[in-house]
């Protein structure tokens, strides 16, 4: 249970232009994360513009950004964002059942070439050590060019936040279906 209670958008009406925002991008939906956050209207208005940007405009391919998004929530233990990406992104993006599963431990499989070993290295040190050696560094340069490097990092840092603060306010998962 939420450590912050949700907001239900019906009992807020200056709430609905931007609630309409929200769920006019999200398939109709208003999920849990945007339900504590609309406590303040500027941080889920903030939230909602930055969080589209980094998975919809930017130049990274879908399967990159899955990985990056599912790595960063099996490091911060963020069941919800986890579960979320399996069930409803990961497939689509390219990202098959097996290589999801063996997400994990990443450094003992043989399901990841090169470019998503250096992917995900990078995404580890972002966010278990923050400060990122050359050498990882140097090893993600060699399979993307520097605006998605950007991208990326921002990426990273974004799934970071979320995934904390989700775990923090113990945001539950909306139920399936």
């Amino acid at each position: 249970m939420a450590r912050v209670p949700l907001i239900d958008d019906k009992e807020h009406p200056e709430l609905a232009e931007l609630v309409a925002r929200i769920r006019g991008a999200r398939g109709g939906r208003l999920i849990n994360l945007y339900r504590v956050l609309l406590r303040s209207p500027s941080l889920a208005s903030a939230w909602f513009e930055f969080n589209n940007a980094v998975r919809y405009q930017t130049k990274l391919d879908d399967r990159t950004r899955e990985l990056v998004i599912m790595r960063v929530a099996v490091l911060t233990g963020c069941a919800y964002v986890l579960n979320v990406h399996k069930a409803r992104y990961a497939e689509p993006a390219g990202v098959t059942r097996a290589q999801t599963g063996a997400l994990a431990n990443w450094r003992r499989s043989k399901l990841f070439g090169r470019r998503d070993r250096a992917l995900l290295a990078y995404v580890d040190a972002m966010t278990r050590n923050v400060d990122v050696r050359q050498a990882v560094f140097d090893g993600l340069r060699e399979h993307f060019g520097e605006r998605e490097v950007v991208e990326l990092t921002v990426l990273v840092a974004a799934y970071n936040m979320q995934t904390r603060v989700l775990n923090a306010l113990s945001i539950d998962p909306e139920p399936a279906g």
